[in-house]
């Protein structure tokens, strides 16, 4: 089934009307073109890249050859908020065998991969002192491709989790939780490696808490014992031990982010209604676990504003167990299923649940999420939301992998090209969880829109 068959804004909003959903677009892109305060820096307009991996890095965490083209093509793109893709905090913490690493021995190859962005970005734009790049540093928790780490058992999680990446034995649910010095130890890899990322050059680093992965997994982490589980204070407890040292070490001379999820939702095809109230997931309505409950995300924005968070880039879902909650499809990836639901129910879903945090904090910059699929009228919706206060950013992840210059297209014309946008139909996502290479993992890009990553597809799945 096709749902994206819109040739006009106004073929969009007659859409929008027959799903009943909150969201509306404008016909001139100008607000997003405009410059934004974020803390003490100025990003030069409101368009921003989202973390989308390359899955391209060489076996010991440093970029690769497809690393630097693809960051040098952001660079090149016009947007001027660059948030730098998921980089590990220690090799055991790494998803899978190419994702990349942030340590003494991999920071120089960080280093030249910051200049050759801000460089590209200098070239095509005449300057770089109001482009923000940052690295997004992450620990992946139960999903850590050597080993998974667990801070916390959920039957309805457990049930979809294998200690075997390739789909061998199920977690069972008597694995062993990381313990509590285990995880005071991982913090202290949080603030080690944002200080590393402060002294190579970034302009600020996000202390990822999304995608159900370690630090993202703790804050759902009720029924844990000790000193990270159980109330509210306990399971934030790590994340603002972490910003707080960060600040005290660093003072002002870091911009501080975070990628929050708001809502996790649950594994697709589970049954939770059973057992209600959901007591799993964070940021869910625990008596309809369908429906997100943001009140504890923005409890937690307020601590974190408190400890000086000026920048919250804002997500959802789970990439290894609800991916239509992440990223609205147009087709599921290879391992996935069809779409449950109208993708502008999960676009709206997004745009309305940051819209509660931006307005219980409208001096953070929120950067909003979940407008891929909207293709072409992406930014159109994004400059509705942020002319009505709803948001303060807006970023692309996968459409930004297949239309790096996106923004810069924006500013030239005053519109994305329809023949360049991302179209939803989930090959990045195939390349990401194909592992029958000789590395372990294949490099992601976009396979419609970029050559250069066709003969990977064919080369990752011969038949299709």
């Amino acid at each position: 089934m096709a749902f994206f068959t819109y040739r006009s804004l106004d073929d969009l909003r007659a859409a929008i009307g027959e799903q009943g959903v909150n969201l509306a677009c404008d016909e001139e892109i100008r607000l997003l073109t405009q410059p934004v305060a974020i803390g003490e820096r100025v990003a030069g307009n409101r368009m921003a890249v989202h973390p989308m991996e390359g899955c391209d890095g060489t076996p010991d965490g440093r970029p690769g050859e497809l690393t630097f083209r693809r960051w040098r093509r952001f660079g090149e793109g016009g947007a001027k908020l660059i948030w730098g893709e998921a980089t590990a905090i220690c090799p055991e913490g790494r998803a899978n065998p190419r994702q990349l690493l942030l340590d003494e021995a991999t920071a120089p190859d960080l280093r030249r991969l910051l200049t050759e962005t801000r460089e590209a970005h200098r070239r095509r734009f005449g300057r770089a002192d109001d482009l923000l790049v940052g690295v997004q540093l992450t620990h992946s928790g139960r999903w850590s491709h050597s080993r998974p780490v667990v801070v916390h058992h959920t039957p309805t999680v457990d049930a979809v989790t294998w200690l075997d990446r390739a789909g061998g034995e199920r977690l069972p649910l008597d694995y062993p939780l990381v313990s509590d010095a285990g995880l005071e130890a991982l913090g202290e890899r949080y603030v080690e490696a944002a200080v590393l990322a402060a002294r190579i050059g970034f302009d600020f680093v996000d202390i990822k808490q999304c995608h159900t992965y370690l630090l993202n997994e703790l804050l759902a982490a009720r029924n844990r014992p000790g000193r990270y589980g159980g109330p509210f204070e306990n399971r934030c407890r790590l994340v603002l031990d972490i910003v707080r040292e960060v600040r005290a070490r660093l003072g002002r001379d870091l911009l501080l982010a975070t990628r929050l999820n708001v809502y996790d939702g649950v594994p697709f095809g589970e049954s939770v209604h059973a057992s209600l109230p959901y007591e799993e997931g964070w940021g869910v309505d625990s008596r309809n676990p369908s429906r997100p409950d943001v009140s504890e995300p923005i409890r937690l924005i307020g601590h974190l504003r408190e400890q000086g968070v000026r920048l919250v880039n804002v997500s959802m879902g789970s990439p290894y167990f609800n991916p239509h909650i992440g990223r609205p499809f147009e087709r599921p990836p290879v391992d996935g299923y069809p779409a449950p639901e109208h993708p502008l129910q999960g676009v709206a879903r997004h745009v309305e649940a940051a819209a509660a945090l931006q307005q219980a904090h409208p001096d953070v910059i929120m950067v909003g999420t979940g407008y891929s699929w909207l293709r072409h009228f992406a930014l159109n919706v994004g400059e509705a939301s942020v002319r009505s206060g709803r948001i303060s950013m807006v970023g692309l992840g996968r459409g930004a992998l297949a239309y790096p210059e996106f923004a810069a297209e924006v500013l030239r014309s005053g519109r994305m090209s329809p023949a360049k946008a991302c179209l939803g139909v989930s090959y990045c996502t195939a390349l990401m969880r194909a592992k029958n290479k000789e590395v372990g993992q294949f490099p992601v890009g976009c396979v419609p829109r970029d050559p250069l990553y066709v003969p990977y597809f064919r080369q990752a799945y011969p038949r299709r």
